[in-house]
């Protein structure tokens, strides 16, 4: 690694050792972070998961709930991670059921010096990762795609918005 991209990486010094990025100079603000992501099955599979009828209960309630304390424990799963002080996290499923596909959108809100993009990733992660779980009895050919943030809003650099929304 060479120093011109060192100075662009904000998680490693001078001499390229990584540490956690000190924030305290940075102001409070609101921040908000939307992440998506997408788990496809097989038809079956997806019979099961609107039936409510899988084995391990209601797939897509529990996976709500996943998503969410995986928010919550980001900074627990990615070393150099800040914790924050989550104030709002809201996880949707949509199912689109001629694509045998669940797409998941999560958005994490704190106010604070910096975050809330990790979580959201996180969140929307653990919840494909949770419906894979709960199903895998039945389809082991499940995939996760497509994980990626959408936008952020707030902090220094201001609002930004993922320039395709698929």
């Amino acid at each position: 690694m060479t120093t011109s991209q060192n100075d662009q990486l904000t998680h490693f010094d001078a001499t390229g050792q990584a540490h956690m990025v000190d924030v305290a100079g940075k102001s409070d603000t609101h921040r908000i972070a939307l992440a998506a992501g997408t788990i496809r099955m097989q038809p079956a599979t997806m019979a099961l998961v609107l039936s409510g009828s899988a084995k391990k209960g209601d797939v897509l309630g529990i996976a709500r709930i996943a998503a969410i304390m995986g928010a919550k424990k980001t900074s627990e799963l990615v070393p150099l991670c800040h914790p924050l002080a989550i104030t709002r996290v809201a996880v949707d499923f949509e199912v689109d059921q001629a694509a045998n596909s669940v797409h998941c959108r999560a958005q994490v809100e704190t106010v604070g010096k910096t975050g809330g993009e990790m979580e959201a990733l996180t969140a929307v992660q653990v919840g494909l990762l949770t419906i894979y779980d709960m199903c895998k009895a039945v389809d082991r050919g499940m995939v996760m795609t497509n994980v990626r943030v959408l936008e952020k809003q707030g902090g220094k650099s201001g609002n930004w918005h993922a320039a395709i929304d698929d």
